[in-house]
């Protein structure tokens, strides 16, 4: 799912409940999954931002959730409040309807709000699937707008009219759009010459370090390249940070305390939030993505619960899988629970950065100077597997240090693409081994003969040795703890793998027992 991208122009999709504009948002930014649909009014509630191309015009596409006068609800309230945002920061509206449907008073009333705005208005009536439903689509030409596209979003059929119109719409190109084409047409033209042998390309490499010489075991050739590919692919990259955990423990407030603006929608009715929303922020000198997730709940829970909640949490899941951190919320009042060590859990198997933050520590009753460091020790006994991953206090109401989140989500990120010359850590690993060597399994001793990293994100280690299957997981255990102390790597899982090693073959000495006779 892209992000907002900044000095693009915005397109918002807008409307009443349940006309399709999801849908139609999925249509434009080419991803069938990137907004939940379903069959039900009121599924989108925040405003869920995509990048999309068009006759060579790039834009940013808003979904929003339906216009409605008095829904009646506070959430609901609040999902107007942010459509309402949407059509303020447009420059090009488009103002779905319903062929199959027709005109209702709803599309009165949203299209009253819509004449307020002096921002370009689309009409598109939505599931004209066929000739007739294009015809019956005449009748909302009482709206008042000269032109509408009678449209499709589920097959496709007259999206392409739209867009066309959309671009036109659009405001002229700025000079960033501009420089950004230039940019790309130049990288393109150098593309091709290297491709017609014209030019040589860039080698992406790393020095060899000081100290570091021709008798020490080299890295397979097939993984270290891996490892130069991967850092050129993700060096332009921004970090991608998700903040996730159980429903109701402050992801949204969070969020929108680091914004410094109502972004997502907070209430105290847990599953507030469904889709994954990313937002970019600039962060130094550069930019970080953060995306808001649905709380995670129980299996039993998801599979028992509506639809709508079951795509939330795989969208949450797949959040976590495409992020380079995760942040982990607790509750401070209700501290660690069984569902938020599964959510640990998830995030380990998938190798991403943690940060841990006790949100609602403002209300925590009866606090002393020993309290925080009372509840991280119960938190690294109850959680030993990520004991690596800092521990921050948070209150996302009152912005107690929520900046402090976001520093260590960045920290994080860095450690994961720390890389270790290889003649520094062998050194290390040699020093280990000689200071506790592996046990005797079966009368043998397995026997380390050298490491080397072979990929970052999370940092990768392989340990070749003579019977690796022997290396009990508590050595294991012992030289991921010499890492971790020598380099850090604090908030990343480290891998550690062990290949076999073959033994040197000593050459028999002459005669023998025969050659003794």
């Amino acid at each position: 799912m892209a992000s907002r991208s900044a000095g693009l122009p915005v397109v918002a999709l807008v409307g009443r409940p349940n006309v399709g504009k999801s849908t139609l948002f999925n249509r434009i930014v080419g991803d069938s999954r990137a907004a939940i649909v379903e069959d039900r009014a009121r599924t989108t509630r925040d405003r869920l931002y995509g990048d999309a191309e068009w006759n060579g015009r790039r834009f940013v596409v808003v979904d929003t959730g339906g216009l409605e006068i008095a829904p009646g609800d506070p959430i609901e309230e609040q999902v107007q409040l942010q459509a309402r945002l949407a059509i303020g920061e447009a420059d090009v509206i488009v103002f779905l309807v319903d062929a199959e449907s027709g005109f209702t008073p709803a599309d009165q009333d949203a299209a009253e709000l819509l004449r307020r705005t002096t921002k370009p208005v689309l009409v598109a009536a939505n599931k004209a699937d066929n000739a007739r439903r294009e015809q019956d689509a005449a009748e909302f030409y009482q709206l008042g707008w000269e032109e509408q596209y009678p449209i499709s979003a589920s097959h496709g059929r007259g999206v392409a009219d739209l867009l066309d119109a959309v671009v036109w719409a659009l405001p002229p190109e700025s000079d960033a759009e501009l420089a950004r084409k230039a940019r790309e047409a130049e990288a393109e033209a150098w593309a091709k010459d290297v491709a017609t042998g014209r030019l040589e390309p860039y080698v992406v490499g790393e020095e060899p370090e000081p100290g570091e010489g021709e008798d020490e075991e080299p890295a397979p050739d097939a993984e270290g390249a891996r490892w130069d590919a991967m850092m050129a692919a993700e060096s332009d990259e921004p970090p991608a940070i998700a903040f996730v955990g159980r429903p109701n423990v402050g992801k949204s407030s969070l969020l929108n305390a680091l914004l410094g603006e109502e972004r997502m929608i907070v209430s105290d009715v847990p599953g507030t939030t469904r889709d994954a929303i990313d937002t970019t922020v600039s962060w130094g000198r550069s930019e970080v993505v953060l995306i808001d997730t649905a709380g995670i709940r129980r299996r039993g829970k998801v599979a028992s619960g509506p639809a709508a909640e079951r795509y939330s949490t795989l969208r949450a899941l797949k959040a976590i899988s495409r992020a380079d951190v995760a942040v982990l919320l607790l509750d401070a009042r209700d501290g660690l629970t069984a569902q938020d060590a599964h959510v640990a859990g998830y995030v380990v198997e998938e190798g991403k950065g943690l940060v841990i933050a006790v949100n609602k520590w403002d209300i925590v009753e009866d606090k002393t100077h020993r309290t925080f460091d009372e509840f991280v020790a119960a938190l690294r006994r109850d959680l030993p597997f990520v004991d690596y991953a800092p521990v921050v206090s948070i209150s996302a109401r009152t912005g107690q240090r929520v900046g402090r989140v976001l520093e260590l989500a960045v920290d994080v990120w860095g450690e994961r693409r720390r890389r270790i010359g290889t003649g520094e850590l062998n050194r290390l690993v040699s020093a280990a081994v000689e200071r506790n060597p592996p046990a005797l399994v079966h009368g043998r001793r397995a026997k380390v003969r050298y490491a080397t990293q072979v990929g970052v994100a999370p940092p990768t280690f392989v340990f070749f040795a003579t019977d690796p299957a022997s290396l009990h997981f508590s050595y294991r255990r012992y030289l991921e703890n010499r890492l971790r102390e020598a380099y850090g790597f604090a908030g990343t899982p480290i891998r550690l793998v062990f290949r076999e090693q073959a033994r040197e073959k000593r050459p028999r000495r002459g005669g023998g027992a025969r050659a003794r006779r």
